[in-house]
């Protein structure tokens, strides 16, 4: 029952995606990522003012796990601080990979329903992909140590 929910939510996701356009402002940090494993693409926009998310999309191609990882993120980290996406970051990296979130004070949204993606080990990156545009992104942000 809950794997049919999940698996609902994934393909919602995949066939409408949430904030699946380009932003086109001066102050929008644009990223192209390409999965190594795959070939699937995205483009991140993100639009930060101060230490906190006032405008993300992306623009992709891929399989539907990587295209509704895309969205959810999208929608989770939307007005949320640099620290808050930090702490988002590494509690979707463990559900990713070991199945399991250890910290019950991170709400992941729809992203929890990519729990099963960690038995594929193959399928890691595709979930992945979007966040790891992201790290690009803050890669210089001292507010955003996500591993640390």
């Amino acid at each position: 029952m809950l794997d049919q929910m999940y698996r609902q939510a994934i393909l919602d996701h995949y066939r409408q995606k949430r904030n699946f356009k380009e932003l086109l402002s001066e102050s929008v940090h644009k990223v192209h990522y390409k999965n190594p494993t795959c070939g699937d693409v995205i483009t991140l926009f993100i639009e930060s003012e101060q230490y906190f998310i006032k405008n993300v999309a992306f623009l992709g191609e891929g399989c539907s796990i990587s295209m509704a990882s895309s969205s959810m993120m999208t929608e989770l980290i939307q007005y949320k601080s640099i620290k808050e996406i930090a702490l988002l970051r590494k509690a979707f990296e463990e559900l990713i990979r070991t199945g399991k979130l250890t910290n019950d004070q991170v709400d992941l949204g729809d992203s929890v329903s990519l729990q099963g993606v960690h038995q594929f080990k193959a399928r890691h990156n595709c979930a992945l992909m979007p966040w790891q545009a992201l790290d690009k992104v803050f890669k210089d942000n001292l507010e955003y140590r996500p591993f640390q």
